[in-house]
């Protein structure tokens, strides 16, 4: 039951996140929730892997590497998904780092 309310909490948070950021496209609701569920998958699995991998260069930037890893993350969900489009890496930072405010709200928000 946890899982499936976080899920909809992502999707609600990519939601929100498209509409804020003006270049990134969700077709719908059922794109949204497809994206969330890759999102999720590909963070668990792939994101892992990669910062490990990146570790010295992360430890040199003092962690900003993150962020184009994860921007990098969601321009691949974007290749993977049918109706989420991100235009291009700055969009996708853009999207990554707006995400990761909404998505840190809406979880405060659901705690209460």
């Amino acid at each position: 039951m946890e899982l499936m309310i976080n899920w909809l909490v992502a999707t609600l948070a990519i939601v929100i996140t498209a509409y804020l950021v003006p270049a990134v496209q969700v077709s719908g609701l059922f794109a949204a929730l497809v994206t969330a569920l890759v999102l999720g998958i590909i963070n668990a699995f792939l994101r892992p892997l990669l910062l490990v991998l990146t570790l010295p260069i992360n430890i040199l930037t003092l962690g900003l590497f993150t962020l184009v890893i994860n921007a990098v993350l969601i321009m691949l969900t974007s290749v993977l998904v049918q109706g989420f489009y991100v235009p291009g890496f700055w969009w996708a930072l853009l999207f990554s780092v707006v995400l990761m405010v909404v998505n840190m709200g809406l979880h405060l928000l659901e705690r209460r």
